[in-house]
């Protein structure tokens, strides 16, 4: 066997000690009881309903979690960069989960320009809903009413894990 045949064996069993293991890397995963991934989210939480903020339930975060924040984007809104529907954070690292119509500590404003939750309410045809939710190395220094510019700018280098729901509305 020549020197170079004996080489890639013995650098790829290196790399494969190397890789993480996906035991090992960090996960959370974000569900609701009021509807599945990809699936109708019901008009009670949108704007044809009680416009209220739907349950969420998440795991156990990665154990460095000081703190989670929460999203809920619609991309495929008809304006640039899409339509945020909700900003909050200030969750505590002992929580798994938001009750319907729950107020975040604290929230910024939404793309109607007030804070708090605003359910789907699509102009035309079926959009995706995306919640995203991120356990955080330390708690978000930002004040009430903050927009969806400030608080991404706030997220980097504190991000330890995110998971995300997609739910879908529209006619």
């Amino acid at each position: 066997m020549g020197s170079r045949a004996r080489i890639v064996p013995a650098l790829l069993a290196c790399l494969a000690l190397a890789a993480p293991t996906a035991a090992a890397a960090p996960s959370l995963r974000l569900s609701s009881p009021a509807f599945g991934q990809g699936q109708a989210i019901p008009a009670r939480y949108t704007c044809r309903g009680e416009n209220v903020s739907p349950p969420l339930r998440w795991t156990a975060p990665p154990a460095r979690t000081r703190s989670f924040a929460l999203e809920l984007h619609d991309p495929d809104a008809p304006v640039p960069g899409g339509f945020t529907h909700w900003l909050a954070w200030g969750f505590a690292a002992s929580a798994r989960g938001l009750r319907t119509g729950a107020e975040a500590p604290v929230e910024g404003a939404n793309a109607a320009g007030r804070p708090g939750y605003t359910g789907p309410c699509p102009p035309s045809g079926v959009h995706r809903y995306v919640f995203t939710l991120w356990a955080l190395d330390a708690p978000l220094r930002l004040p009430r009413g903050a927009d969806r510019s400030a608080f991404r700018r706030a997220l980097r280098g504190h991000v330890l894990a995110s998971a995300q729901l997609v739910g879908r509305f529209g006619a």
